[in-house]
C-alpha cells in the first residue's frame, strides 16, 4: 500500500470554461479545495471558508460543490455513517480506508487487488469499467 497525493485542480478555471461566475465566496471556497490534501465535508469546508471570509454561508458552499460535481472536477464519497466528503476528480485510481475512530480518510493503491478485482470480473465474464473500494477499519494497538 502506498499513499498518493491526488493531483491539484484548476477549479477557477474549470467554472470560467462553464461560464459560471466566479464570485469571491467561490474564489475562496475554490482556494481551499485547490489547497486541501484530506476529504473535507461541505461543513468542514464551510468551516475553513469562514475563517477566510464570515459572510461566506452553508448554502454557497453547498451550491458550489454541486456545480463543481456536476463538472467532474470534485467527487463526492458517502462514506459510511458519516457525511459527503470531496476530494479532486482525475488523478490516478485509488481506493480508501477510513479510520471509524477519527474519520481520516487514507488514500492507497495496490496492484494486487487491483489484479485480483480483475481476474475475478473475467472469470464471471465481465470486463471492470469502474469500481470503488473502501476499507473500514481501527488502528490495531499495540500489544
Amino acid at each position: 500500500m502506498t499513499d498518493r497525493a491526488a493531483p491539484k485542480r484548476d477549479y477557477e478555471g474549470e467554472l470560467k470554461r462553464a461560464g459560471i461566475r466566479l464570485t469571491r465566496p467561490r474564489k475562496v471556497i475554490v482556494g481551499i479545495l485547490q489547497a486541501t490534501d484530506d476529504h473535507p465535508d461541505a461543513l468542514e469546508i464551510f468551516r475553513r471558508a469562514a475563517a477566510i471570509d464570515p459572510s461566506i454561508s452553508l448554502s454557497t458552499v453547498y451550491r458550489t460543490m454541486k456545480v463543481l460535481e456536476g463538472l467532474g472536477a470534485i467527487h463526492r464519497h458517502a462514506f459510511e455513517g458519516g457525511p459527503s466528503r470531496f476530494e479532486g476528480a482525475g488523478g490516478e485510481h485509488h481506493d480508501h480506508l477510513i479510520d471509524l475512530d477519527t474519520g481520516d480518510v487514507i488514500e492507497f493503491q495496490s496492484d494486487k487487488i487491483e489484479d485480483l478485482q480483475n481476474e475475478i470480473a473475467r472469470r464471471l465474464g465481465y470486463d471492470v469499467v469502474h469500481h470503488r473500494l473502501e476499507l473500514y477499519g481501527r488502528k490495531r494497538r499495540k500489544a
